[in-house]
């Protein structure tokens, strides 16, 4: 059975492809045309995207591209700050 992880949680999918692509399709498209509003933000799209990276292997390399560069943008941002500043 299809699961999005995002770190220690599991989401459970739907076992149907047509229903997981259309939840992902819906996902993306209603955080992006309602994304202004506070409870259907823009957080629906990135959500909508690992949906739709179950079917999808071009969504499914895009996220895990995403993916390693924000976690070295992360690690990059913490040596950075961590690091001795000359004065």
């Amino acid at each position: 059975m299809p699961r999005v992880r995002i770190g220690k949680f599991a989401i459970e999918l739907p076992r149907n492809r047509i229903v997981r692509i259309g939840l992902g399709v819906s996902l993306v498209v209603l955080g992006g045309v309602f994304g202004w509003l506070p409870i259907l933000g823009y957080w629906m799209v990135p959500l909508g995207l690992l949906v739709l990276a179950s079917d999808s292997p071009v969504i499914r390399r895009w996220n895990r591209r995403a993916g390693v560069a924000l976690v070295g943008w992360w690690r990059g941002r913490k040596s950075k700050r961590n690091a001795p500043t000359a004065t």
